[in-house]
């Protein structure tokens, strides 16, 4: 009989431990694992997030915003950068050591012989610390696709896809149009949709499986917009509402966010409709404080590190994009994939606007070799290229050349940004 978990590293290493239970795509086993636990994902009502790019920072704004109006607010978003803990927060509150265990153990007792994934775990334990908890609303983002998700066991009060482009395609498939079909899953009967989506093939498909199940839709540039005058406030706009935001200055450089933080001012503003009384000004504050680290994530200390995630072609055309906002003298770029990655293009889109490019391996197995990466350099970069074996050698490196006029960009692998920023930087959570 395998002995109880009573602290927090025995949770964390029976987590790990399911690691080597591999992805399976299906709900039955969610399903069972939470009506053992007495079906804790029907305690609290639940706004649902999908997406390829831009669903955690969706996420992050929507709960700055109930937390900010009053409102005890769940946060369930993955992956973490250095914790596992950063996957669950209530309101300013990460999940304590105790919290983590106590709801491990309760899981483990309660499979009887049940397999399930990481991923599982993991979303099974927020829904029975967010029900302990009596959240209010709890937000949770989904892991991969949506039709299979682990966390589409709920059926929310709003549900809100952001983008859709290739990523996972082993899993979700090649085309636009079956990734598409995969985050529509979400979409639930008569529950409301926003859409953030820009491309036309996924819209299609979006809007075909709302109507088909009768959910009302609300797109992005089409049914609400932000938007801006010379230099003035933003102004986000609907057929109904409208909401003047402080918090972007004309030179600030999150202009890339204007997309996600459109998306979260709809979310806001469709809640009231579920009785929650949210104002502009509220949304204005929240709005203004709220960050996601490790998401175009600018530390100042006193070299300049821009910090982002970016792990396919439409994470890294966003990077791009936002680049000509920052001054810099030169461009330092210090970059990892995962070798099950797709990353040659994106390494050489990125290399083509670096003065030095850092390639270099994180502390994970499925991490790509620095030598690999360099192999699918094209001979038509002209750039200065460094191999670093491990993450501290690059950043030794960059600290003893770049100067405090320069940018040093951290990209490819969130693996590879969490290592970073707890060298730079330290934990997410304390």
């Amino acid at each position: 009989m395998t002995s109880p978990i009573t602290s927090f590293e025995e949770a964390c290493r029976y987590l790990d431990d399911l690691q080597m239970h591999k992805i399976k795509l299906g709900l039955e086993a969610m399903r069972s694992s939470l009506a053992a636990l007495g079906s804790p994902e029907e305690t609290c009502p639940a706004v649902h997030v999908a997406g390829t790019n831009g669903k955690g920072s969706v996420c992050s704004m929507l709960r700055s915003v109930m937390s900010t109006a009053g409102y005890k607010t769940g946060l369930y978003t993955s992956p973490h950068l250095s914790s596992v803990r950063e996957r669950f927060r209530i309101d300013d509150h990460y999940i304590s050591e105790a919290d983590f265990c106590r709801h491990m153990e309760t899981i483990r007792h309660s499979l009887d012989g049940r397999q399930i994934t990481y991923f599982e775990c993991t979303t099974a334990l927020a829904f029975l610390w967010f029900a302990e908890n009596g959240c209010d609303l709890v937000i949770l983002e989904t892991g991969m696709g949506g039709r299979l998700d682990a966390t589409n066991v709920v059926v929310p009060l709003l549900s809100i896809i952001t983008t859709i482009s290739l990523d996972h395609e082993q899993y979700l498939g090649t085309t636009i149009e079956e990734v598409a079909f995969e985050k529509s899953g979400i979409i639930k009967p008569h529950v409301p949709l926003i859409s953030g989506v820009d491309d036309q093939q996924a819209q299609i498909v979006i809007t075909r499986t709302c109507r088909e199940r009768q959910a009302p839709l609300m797109e992005r540039n089409k049914d609400f917009w932000l938007a801006r005058e010379d230099n003035g406030p933003w102004l986000w706009k609907s057929a109904a509402d409208q909401v003047i935001l402080n918090l972007m200055e004309a030179e600030q450089p999150n202009l890339w966010q204007v997309d996600n933080i459109s998306c979260a001012v709809a979310a806001a503003v469709q809640l009231r409709s579920s009785g929650f009384t949210i104002g502009p000004a509220t949304i204005d504050t929240a709005l203004a404080g709220s960050t996601w680290p490790g998401r175009m994530e600018l530390v100042e200390m006193p070299l300049r590190y821009l910090l982002d995630g970016a792990h396919n072609q439409a994470g890294v055309d966003c990077l791009l994009s936002s680049l000509p906002h920052y001054r810099y003298r030169h461009l330092y770029v210090i970059w990892a994939s995962m070798a099950d990655k797709s990353y040659g293009d994106m390494l050489n889109d990125i290399g083509r606007v670096a003065d030095v490019l850092l390639l270099t391996k994180p502390d994970s197995e499925r991490a790509a070799e620095p030598g690999d990466l360099r192999s699918q350099l094209r001979c038509d970069q002209s750039r200065e290229v460094q191999i670093c074996s491990t993450v501290n050698e690059a950043l030794e490196l960059v600290q003893k050349r770049a100067q405090i006029e320069d940018l040093i960009v951290v990209a490819g692998s969130l693996y590879l940004v969490g290592e970073f920023r707890k060298l730079v930087v330290g934990e997410v959570v304390p």
